[in-house]
């Protein structure tokens, strides 16, 4: 569901773009309070960098959705947010969709705040906090677990594609009109979010079985017990990270995702033109930044030579950038919050 610019006003872009960067400052500031509910310690950090990893290689696989010609792929905001805590989630979540539109061209700069505040902030801050929380809350088992995660999951989901919805209709994108549009996104997303609501439940029971800490840790806002290992969880989704990105990507549906699909069949395309200042500045911003577009190589001719080598080679490349990027914020925010306490 990454929005392009081309869906966009530069007003709108930019609106949501402060929008973002408010939320994600609000959740540094929960973070580096003293006493956060959302607090980020040393041996969490690691699994910032790790389970961020695993998001950015989930994404790179479309799975079809049966009957429909479309295909989605996983969020993971929930899945992020129940094992980090809303605001560190957030967090990571936003690195890795920045990592995705700077490296490899997936979604829009100028719409890359619509994309954190659609994808990072509804499913962080909003529907986990007020869907997955109070279900656990009632018991951490795996029942309850299952049932929060694919409930947060879609609700998540439908909120995010109705404001990509909204978002099109306040930038007056005419060729996607609001009932048409909004009559194709939210029953595929409601497919896509069940699908990856079960997705979701089956990681997160795993971890349960593995490390329970982990999970009621991010829901009472504890601290993680520096006596819990947590190495080999770590090095499974670290393995599986591998696996996703530099194996797996390669089958992933050639199907549009939703909003490709819903555009297609409410415009005709999936690929709107836009012209003008603010869409060339941020689109040349991107070509320069743009190892590989659209996680392939590329060559003089703008030909693919070799796409399967490109797929696998973006995944693991992005997967160990998403990694650093996202333990060097944790640490940033870590030895801010350690300073402020002293």
């Amino acid at each position: 569901m990454h929005m392009s610019d081309a869906l966009l006003s530069p007003a709108v872009g930019g609106v949501m773009w402060a929008a973002s960067a408010a939320a994600i400052g609000l959740s540094v500031k929960k973070i580096n309070a003293d006493n956060g509910v959302s607090a980020v310690d040393e041996k969490k950090i690691p699994i910032m960098g790790v389970m961020g990893a695993f998001v950015f290689a989930g994404q790179m696989i479309n799975f079809t959705i049966p009957g429909t010609g479309s295909s989605g792929h996983i969020g993971g905001g929930i899945l992020l947010a129940a094992l980090l805590g809303p605001a560190p989630a957030l967090i990571t979540l936003a690195s890795v969709l920045l990592i995705q539109c700077l490296f490899f061209a997936d979604g829009g700069l100028l719409a890359y705040g619509c994309n954190v505040f659609n994808m990072g902030v509804i499913p962080c801050l909003g529907a986990y906090t007020l869907i997955y929380r109070p279900v656990v809350k009632k018991g951490l088992a795996k029942g309850n677990i299952t049932l929060a995660a694919i409930l947060a999951v879609v609700a998540g989901l439908l909120a995010g594609a109705f404001c990509v919805v909204l978002e099109t209709l306040v930038s007056g994108i005419t060729e996607l009109p609001f009932s048409t549009f909004a009559a194709l996104m939210l029953p595929i997303h409601a497919a896509i979010g069940l699908v990856e609501g079960i997705v979701t439940a089956a990681v997160l029971c795993f971890v349960h079985s593995a490390r329970p800490e982990l999970l009621s840790g991010a829901v009472t806002g504890a601290k993680l017990d520096k006596r819990v290992p947590v190495k080999k969880i770590l090095a499974v989704f670290g393995v599986l990270t591998l696996v996703v990105a530099g194996g797996l990507s390669l089958f992933a549906s050639a199907y549009p995702d939703g909003l490709e699909w819903s555009m297609e069949r409410t415009a005709g395309t999936a690929e709107l033109e836009r012209e003008g200042g603010v869409y060339e500045m941020a689109a040349d911003a991107v070509d320069k930044t743009a190892f590989m577009p659209d996680y392939g190589f590329r060559d003089a001719d703008g030909d693919e030579p070799n796409e399967a080598a490109g797929t696998a080679v973006a995944g693991i490349t992005g997967s160990v950038i998403t990694v650093l990027l996202a333990c060097v914020l944790g640490f940033i925010i870590s030895a801010t919050r350690r300073k402020k306490a002293a």
